[in-house]
This record gives structure tokens, sequence and C-alpha cells, in this order.
């Protein structure tokens, strides 16, 4: 039986999404985050010396990273929702899995920090907007060629694009004026499967 360490709001909701696709057995435990330092408790470093979600464990194998765990569950699915037959989709499949955690999650790591800071973040945040606003303005266009990041099929790719599109949503400017991405949001929040995980996760501030 696979475990999901879950913890609110956070990037863990993209792993049990994805065993709700791909119609896998699992158990959820929860963890909340601390209310002063938002961080996630001491408790989930029994699970993982690094002590962040999400973190699987399968039958006494442990696994952390989403990239990672992504592609072990895709695996485990006997490749469903995994890269498409083509190979030009395969490159983009791979380039996504990898993009959504490598280049989107940094600036937006910093926005949030930078909104913590008050008067004092200020002077950054133009900067770092105009930043992720290239990033935001090349997703745009990509999702203006194709229904999905991997191509003409949802794919586990559009799983781990999920979280940093939603936080860009949030707190990083993404709005009405890119009419392709909030198709895409709405479109993945609309799945079957996607309001189940809901369900099983507990509260997401970003759905």
């Amino acid at each position: 039986m696979i475990t999901v360490h879950h913890l609110e709001n956070s990037r863990s909701q993209r792993v049990l999404w994805l065993l709700e696709e791909l119609g896998l057995p699992y158990r959820v435990r929860r963890y909340e985050r601390d209310p002063k330092t938002m961080l996630a408790p001491r408790s989930l470093r029994d699970i993982h010396p690094l002590g962040k979600a999400p973190v699987i464990d399968h039958d006494g194998l442990v696994i952390a990273e989403t990239g990672a765990i992504i592609e072990y569950l895709v695996e485990q699915a006997g490749g469903r929702l995994g890269p498409p037959a083509i190979r030009e989709s395969v490159l983009r499949y791979r380039h996504f899995v990898h993009y959504a955690e490598g280049s989107m999650m940094p600036p937006l790591l910093a926005m949030l920090v930078i909104g913590r800071l008050g008067l004092l973040g200020r002077p950054a945040h133009a900067p770092l907007q105009r930043m992720f606003d290239v990033h935001l303005d090349w997703l745009e266009g990509e999702l203006g060629t194709r229904p999905w990041f991997a191509g003409e099929d949802f794919t586990a790719a559009d799983v781990m694009m999920s979280f940093p599109l939603e936080a860009a949503r949030a707190r990083a400017g993404l709005d009405e004026r890119r009419p392709n991405l909030t198709d895409w949001l709405e479109r993945i929040h609309a799945r079957p499967a996607y309001g189940e995980a809901l369900s099983k996760g507990g509260p997401y501030a970003y759905a």
C-alpha cells in the first residue's frame, strides 16, 4: 500500500491527484503547518531526514521529491499518463516534469518570501514579477498550440505543472490576461480525479 505523507496547502496535493487519476490504492497521513512559521512539522523528519512533503512510503520504500514520486507512480501504473508515443511530445513531457520545480518554483518562492517582508520586500517585487512574466508569457504561448503541456493528451506533466500555476494565480500575476493558462486551470479543476483528491487531502488554498 502506498502511504502519502501529505502537508496541507502544499505540492503534495499533486501526488494525491495523480494517484486518483491512475486509480492506484493509497492512504493519506496528513500534516499541518506551524501556524506561525508556516513550515512543515518536525514529525515529517521521522519519515525522511529533509522533513518536507511530499514523501511516499510504498511498503517500506520511501521516496521524496515530487518529480521522482510522479515518475515512480507512472511506472507503477504501467506507464499510464507517462510520456506520449510521439518523440516531440516525449521531449515536451520530460521538459515540463522538470521545469515545474526547476524553473518555475524558485521565483515563486522568492515572491512568497518578499511578500512576507512587507515594506522591506516591496522594492524586489517588480523585478521578480517581470522575471516571472517571461515564464507566464511563454507558457501562454505554449498552450496556444495544443491543449495540454506535452501534447494532445493529458499526462503527468500537467499534474506537475498544476501547483506552480495555481500558486502563480494566487500571488504572481496569473489572471484573465492569459486566457490559455486560465482555461487550462479550469479544465484540470473540473477533472473528477482532481475533485476526489481534494476530498482526500483536505483544505487546499489553490484550487
